[in-house]
């Protein structure tokens, strides 16, 4: 019996295969040019304490947590990829319903996959990385990140690092930016290289990623 979970998993994949599809066929179009410019990507400046969801959620799915040393730390952005990546995250934005963790569980913060279609910021975030690790990219080079958004909440993202930059995959908006393009304040992320988190200069540390 297939599982909502399943099923929402489905629907995003084919999604991201019939725009794969359809870009190979401009694939000669397709160039350097399609890319965004590079930039400086987002420093680390010592470690950080984890946020107390995610230590809850590496309990149950250790697997999404694990870091592997032998994947690289970084992707090459290619056009291919980068359609991939966009049209990932725009598929998990629009196919799942956003609740906080305190409508959906009755918690403060719990950070989920999003199983039953259902979850708020760190919810599609995760499911995205999940995704795009089953398109081939390295988990290692995705990394979960907790800012200060605009309203000065606590809010969670996904930091693809390339050789381009660093880009961040957000549930508020379809469009992938820079990290330094979406006026938030970086508080932390995971590290590379151990299930770990490091500082991002922020001086604010959210203890809850509460946002829908």
């Amino acid at each position: 019996m297939t599982t909502g979970f399943g099923r929402n998993v489905k629907r995003v994949l084919v999604g991201a295969a019939l725009v794969a599809a359809a870009s190979c066929g401009a694939a000669s179009a397709q160039t350097l040019a399609a890319l965004p410019m590079p930039s400086v990507g987002a420093p680390e400046l010592g470690h950080a304490r984890p946020i107390v969801g995610w230590i809850e959620f590496c309990s149950r799915y250790a697997s999404e947590c694990a870091v592997d040393a032998n994947e690289p730390a970084q992707v090459t952005l290619t056009p291919r990829l980068w359609q991939t990546v966009t049209t990932i995250n725009r598929q998990v934005n629009t196919s799942l319903r956003a609740v906080t963790d305190q409508e959906h569980w009755g918690v403060p913060d719990r950070w989920d996959l999003a199983e039953d279609g259902s979850g708020d910021c760190e919810d599609f975030q995760l499911l995205k990385r999940k995704l795009l690790a089953q398109a081939g990219l390295p988990r290692r080079a995705m990394r979960m990140t907790v800012v200060i958004d605009e309203k000065g909440e606590g809010h969670a993202v996904l930091m693809l690092r390339t050789d381009r930059g660093d880009f961040v995959l957000d549930n508020k908006t379809s469009a992938v930016l820079p990290w330094h393009r979406t006026g938030y304040t970086y508080i932390k992320r995971e590290s590379q290289d151990a299930t770990a988190w490091v500082s991002l200069g922020g001086a604010t540390a959210p203890t809850v990623t509460a946002n829908r």
